[in-house]
C-alpha cells in the first residue's frame, strides 16, 4: 500500500517510535512518504538514509517554549505566530507535491495535524498510533480532584480535537484503563530495537534526564547534596562535579545507563516512561507544569507502584524515591515485558481491511492490552448517551474510512 506517516516534531519520543513502526511497513513492502517537522526530521532522515521505498518531507510544525519546567503558553503562541506564515508557505508546497505524486491509499498519524488534514480534505482513511488519546478514549474517573477537573478537561478537549474522526486509534501505554470509544485499541509500549535487546542488571548509578539544559545548574546543586552516585543526560555539559557525572548524547550509552541503573529520575516523558517500566527499572517523574498528560501518565506511574511523581527536583523528595526504590523494584516484577508484535499485528489487521474498502469496527480481532466493548444490550440508547455524554465522537466525518475521491 502506499502510506503518508505523519510525526509531530516536538519531542524526541514520536520520532524514535516512529522509526519502529516505518522499518516494520518498509519490512512488509509498503510505499511511504513521510511528513515530520522539527528535529524528528533530521533523526529520521539519518535512520532512513538510503533506504528504498521511502523517502521523508520536512514541514512545518507547531513548537513548545519552556521556562524552568513550565510550559510557557504566551511565549509558545507568539513563537509560533510568527513562524506561521512562511510555515504555511511550505506546507502548502508540500501538500500540493503529495496530491500530484503519491496517491495514498491511507494515512497514518503520529499526533501530526498535517497529515490529518491531508487525510480529511482528501477522504483517505487514517490511522492514528500515539499514547495521547488514552486522555480522550479512555476512563480515568478517579485520578483528577474536583480542583483539578478543569485541567483534566481542558487537556482532553485539546487531546480529542487533534485527530478526530480516523478510522481507529492505537493507543500505546504501560497502564490499560478501561477503553471508553469505539474504533480504540490499546497496544503496550513501542520500544526502539536497542531497548528489546537490553538485560536489566541494577547497578549502583542514578540516571538523570532532562530536556531543559537551562536549568542544569540548579539540577547539579541539588544531585550534589545527595550521598548517590548520579549520570546525568540533558544538561548540555561534558563534565564530573564530585558525583555527578553529566554525560554528551549517545544512545548506545544511554540504554547500557539505563538498563544498569539503580532507579531513574526523569521529566514527565512518556517513552522514557515505558522503556524504565519495560526494563523494570523505578523512576522518578516530575513532569511540565501546564501538560497534564504527562502528570496522567505519572500518576499512572505511582499508583502502579512502578515509581513516583512530583512537582519539583527537590532533595527530599529525590532521597525519598531512591531510598523506597527496592520497594518499586518489586512491583515492577509484575509487569509482564513485551515486545511490538502485538502493536504490528494490530496495525496488518488495519491496513488489511483498508485495502478492501471495509467499514471501521468498533473493535479489532487482534489481541490487544485493551479494547472497546459495547454496552450491554440492556441499557437504553438514552442511558448510554448520559453515561457518555461528552465522550462519543460518531458523528465525526469520514470516521468509516475512504469516501469518494
Amino acid at each position: 500500500m502506499r502510506i503518508i506517516y505523519g510525526v509531530v516534531g516536538e519531542g524526541m519520543g514520536h520520532a524514535t517510535r516512529s522509526r519502529v513502526i516505518l522499518e516494520h511497513l518498509l519490512a512488509a513492502g509498503h510505499d511511504i512518504v513521510v511528513v515530520v517537522s522539527g528535529r524528528a526530521h533530521g533523526f529520521l532522515t539519518s535512520k532512513l538514509a538510503g533506504r528504498e521505498r521511502i523517502r521523508v518531507e520536512e514541514i512545518h510544525g507547531l513548537h513548545l517554549k519552556f521556562e524552568g519546567n513550565d510550559l510557557d503558553v504566551s511565549e509558545s503562541i507568539l513563537s509560533n505566530m510568527k513562524g506561521a506564515p512562511a510555515g504555511l508557505v511550505k506546507n502548502l508546497g508540500v501538500f500540493a507535491d503529495l496530491v500530484k505524486g503519491f496517491d495514498a491509499d491511507v494515512v497514518v498519524s503520529d499526533f501530526e495535524s498535517f497529515a490529518w488534514f491531508f487525510a480529511r480534505l482528501n477522504q483517505i482513511p487514517l490511522i492514528s498510533i500515539d499514547n495521547m488519546q488514552v486522555l480522550n478514549r479512555c476512563r480515568h474517573d478517579d485520578l483528577a480532584s474536583d480542583d483539578e477537573s478543569f485541567a483534566f478537561r481542558l487537556a482532553k478537549f485539546a487531546v480529542k480535537a487533534k485527530l478526530p474522526g480516523a478510522y481507529h486509534y492505537l493507543v500505546s501505554s504501560f497502564f490499560f484503563p478501561p477503553v471508553k470509544k469505539a474504533r480504540t485499541t490499546l497496544v503496550p509500549p513501542i520500544l526502539r530495537p536497542e531497548i528489546l535487546a537490553a538485560r536489566r542488571e541494577p547497578g549502583d548509578h542514578v540516571l538523570v534526564y532532562q530536556t531543559a539544559a537551562a536549568n542544569a545548574d540548579h539540577l547539579i546543586a541539588t544531585l550534589k547534596k545527595l550521598p548517590w552516585r548520579f549520570k546525568a543526560y540533558g544538561t548540555g555539559r561534558t563534565m564530573v562535579d564530585g558525583n555527578v557525572e553529566c554525560c554528551p548524547f549517545s544512545e548506545t550509552q544511554f540504554v547500557d545507563d539505563l538498563r544498569t541503573a539503580r532507579c531513574v529520575v526523569a521529566g514527565g516523558g512518556y517513552s522514557l516512561m515505558g522503556e524504565a517500566v519495560h526494563l523494570h527499572v523505578p523512576l522518578l517523574s516530575i513532569p511540565i507544569q501546564g501538560q497534564y498528560e504527562q502528570e496522567l501518565n505519572a500518576r499512572y506511574l505511582q499508583r502502579l507502584g512502578y515509581g513516583r511523581w512530583a512537582d519539583a527536583v527537590e532533595c527530599d523528595v529525590i532521597e525519598s524515591f531512591v531510598n523506597d526504590a527496592p520497594t518499586m523494584q518489586a512491583a515492577l516484577e509484575t509487569y509482564v515485558p513485551r515486545d511490538n508484535a502485538m502493536l504490528f499485528a494490530c496495525l496488518d489487521e488495519l491496513l488489511h481491511d483498508i485495502s478492501l474498502d471495509e467499514p471501521a469496527r468498533d473493535a479489532l480481532q487482534t489481541r490487544a492490552m485493551g479494547a472497546y466493548e459495547r454496552p450491554a444490550s440492556g441499557l437504553s440508547a438514552k442511558l448510554r448517551t448520559v453515561l457518555d455524554s461528552d465522550d462519543d465522537d460518531s458523528t465525526d466525518p469520514g470516521q468509516l474510512g475512504r469516501g469518494p475521491r
